[in-house]
């Protein structure tokens, strides 16, 4: 069975979303992309062989051709284009994070229920081959009983000034795949204690963020975890995790471009880590976009659901809510 699928937005993201849907999976056929920016729209459509590209997103998602929606627009409008594709009975993908008003998103969830479609959320953290093989060390009891986790997320450099102002904040925008992969390794977390500051650039804390922060979570399963953000790692991106256990311990370390490290009479070294997201994650993002697929195509159910889009958004409202107050915060404070 071929899945038609057509895209919204064609920035950085929704192109890497149409190369891996027009080359790395046959039973997917893009038919259109759609961005408000024509140039955008029709480069990516030229670029991946799409037959189609539109300015108007409605456009798409009424088509009768398609039978789901790739959205890959900025975050402001991913609830109304959830609530437009469910009721045009469309299967839907949409990138992190769903909206930053739960109400919106609350909305947006019972809209695909009605409509009796699926959704899933881009949390391609879950899909990489390291984080899966430490959550199957969990599930194998190969490290006993989780004691403590322990996430490093940097990126090589900030994003422009522009970004953050609209980006929802560091814990919204960045810590929240951390978040999404604490739950993905440990389960449920009850409270969240942040610290954060501006170590990196004033501006960001001019534009009303921060840089750089360190959260403690506590699992409801009696787990403690941390989780470490930084805009800016000089030596490129930087993503470690380990998973302590009554038995030993689950760690997975950085990528690098080879695996050759150089010895001399000054320093034993090797190159730096792969530059970005895009590199380090890229088969993530195919390997999320397959399942979809597959799920479509198969009747099965979407690996990474709307409440495992909900709850991310509702820790990262608790580690701003425990960041200006100064103290630990239960899940449950901030869903109020």
């Amino acid at each position: 069975m071929t899945i038609k699928l057509g895209i919204i937005g064609a920035g950085r993201v929704g192109r890497l979303h149409a190369n891996t849907l027009t080359t790395r999976i046959p039973g997917a056929k893009t038919l259109v992309v759609a961005d408000i920016f024509k140039d955008a729209a029709k480069s990516a459509a030229e670029d991946y062989g799409i037959p189609d590209f539109t300015t108007d997103p409605s456009e798409l998602i009424g088509s009768g051709d398609v039978d789901a929606i790739v959205i890959c627009s900025s975050t402001d409008t991913h609830c109304r284009f959830i609530i437009e594709a469910a009721r045009a009975g469309k299967q839907i993908f949409c990138e992190k994070p769903i909206a930053f008003d739960l109400a919106e998103i609350d909305e947006a969830l019972a809209a695909v229920d009605e409509a009796g479609v699926q959704l899933q959320i881009g949390f391609n953290r879950r899909f990489d081959a390291n984080h899966a093989r430490v959550k199957q060390a969990i599930e194998r009891g190969e490290i006993g009983e989780a004691h403590t986790m322990t996430i490093i997320s940097r990126d090589p450099a900030p994003p422009p000034i522009d970004y953050i102002k609209v980006s929802g904040g560091l814990m919204m925008d960045m810590m929240i795949h951390d978040f999404d992969l604490s739950r993905f390794l440990l389960g449920e977390v009850e409270e969240i204690y942040a610290l954060g500051d501006v170590k990196v650039d004033p501006a960001i804390g001019e534009a009303g963020d921060i840089d750089t922060a360190k959260v403690m979570l506590r699992f409801e399963s009696g787990a403690f975890g941390s989780i470490e953000n930084s805009r800016q790692a000089v030596y490129g991106y930087d993503q470690r995790v380990e998973v302590f256990g009554s038995k030993g311990a689950a760690t997975t370390g950085n990528w690098h471009p080879n695996a050759v490290t150089i010895s001399d009479a000054m320093s034993v070294r090797r190159d730096l880590p792969l530059h970005f997201f895009v590199e380090r994650y890229f088969e993530s993002y195919v390997s999320e976009m397959i399942a979809f697929v597959d799920a479509i195509a198969n009747g099965k159910t979407v690996p990474v659901v709307g409440n495992d889009g909900r709850v991310p958004v509702v820790m990262a409202m608790a580690g701003m809510r425990s960041l200006r107050e100064n103290r630990p915060v239960r899940l449950d404070e901030a869903e109020v």
